[in-house]
Order: structure tokens, then C-alpha cells, then sequence
């Protein structure tokens, strides 16, 4: 498929389904998940994940790519919704809960020579993360003194932690809770 041309309608779907599946495969199986577990999974043919991805490599990148399009999307839509008082304490909740799933593609990408540090991914949204937290002081759930330096630190100190460390769902989630308890005006 040439960049200029569109996709049909059904070769999106086929694509969102095999993201979808690969991220979940990889998840499970670590470095010995195979394409056709990936394709088994999509419920596409081989060939069919071949076209969109013609390496392993291709697929993993785009996997990053749509985890990095996923998380502007989510911080787009905590801002819409409204509510200051929560959305930075769930934004920071799903940054790290989704930096923890991806860990085996980051792993992956980064044995095939491509390596993706985890707090520039995060770093790059510093602009929305500050918009939530203005968001969150001013609706006086965040501690006024708390700056946004120390967020995004706090923060990709986490994720790389969950990451590199393979944390536990159960640890992830009371060092999570333990940190945003920390910023929270009591």
C-alpha cells in the first residue's frame, strides 16, 4: 500500500485488530511470540500481517507509535470530560499501567536495535501532564506547591521502574497509589 493511497475501511480494522492482538501476544509470549500467533489471534491470515507489517521489527515500532497516539487520545478526553479534580490522578494511573504493558515491546524493539527510553516517551507530554495538573491545584485536589518538574520525574521514575523492573501488578499498583496519596491535599 503506497503512503499517498487511503486504506479501506476493512484493511483498518484488520490493522487495529492485528495491533491489537500483537500487543496482547507479545504481552504473554515475550520474544518467542510469533507473527502467526499474532495473525491466529487478529483472526487474519499470515499474509495479511505481512502486508501491513513486512517485519517484526515494522510491527513492534507500530505498536509504540499507536501506544504514543493512545495516550495523547486519553489525556485529550480526561480534558474534555470535564473533571479537573480526578483527571490528573487517572492520567498518571494510565500512563504508568500502560507503560507496564508494553515493557515486553520495548524489550523487543530494543534487542532489534531500536532503543525507546521510556521517560522521553513520557517527557513529551509534559505540556498536557501541566494542563492537568494547573487543572487538578486549581480544583484543590493536587498539593499548590507541587510542580510539575517534579511530577514528570516522579512519573518517569515510575514508569521506568514498572518497566525495568517488571513490577508486579499488585506492587504497580500500591506505589501508585502511594504516590499520588503524596500529592494529594489532604
Amino acid at each position: 500500500m503506497t503512503p499517498s493511497k487511503p486504506m479501506r475501511a476493512d484493511a483498518l480494522r484488520n490493522r487495529a485488530r492485528i495491533l491489537a492482538a500483537a500487543e496482547e501476544v507479545f504481552a504473554e509470549r515475550g520474544a518467542s511470540a510469533s507473527t502467526e500467533e499474532v495473525a491466529a489471534r487478529a483472526g487474519v491470515a499470515i499474509g495479511t500481517v505481512f502486508r501491513h507489517f513486512p517485519t517484526k521489527r515494522d510491527l513492534l515500532a507500530a505498536i509504540m507509535k499507536e501506544l504514543r497516539e493512545s495516550l495523547i487520545a486519553k489525556a485529550d478526553s480526561l480534558i474534555a470530560a470535564g473533571d479537573k479534580g480526578t483527571a490528573f490522578f487517572d492520567y498518571f494511573t494510565f500512563l504508568v499501567e500502560r507503560s507496564a504493558k508494553v515493557g515486553t515491546v520495548v524489550s523487543l524493539l530494543a534487542e532489534e536495535g531500536t532503543s525507546i527510553e521510556p521517560g522521553e516517551q513520557i517527557m513529551a507530554l509534559t505540556h498536557t501532564f501541566g494542563s492537568l495538573l494547573d487543572a487538578a491545584q486549581e480544583a484543590g485536589t493536587v498539593r499548590p506547591e507541587v510542580r510539575l518538574d517534579e511530577v514528570m520525574a516522579l512519573l518517569t521514575a515510575t514508569t521506568h521502574g514498572a518497566l525495568a523492573a517488571a513490577w508486579s501488578d499488585d506492587l504497580r499498583h500500591r506505589t501508585v497509589a502511594l504516590l499520588l496519596n503524596a500529592l494529594r491535599i489532604r
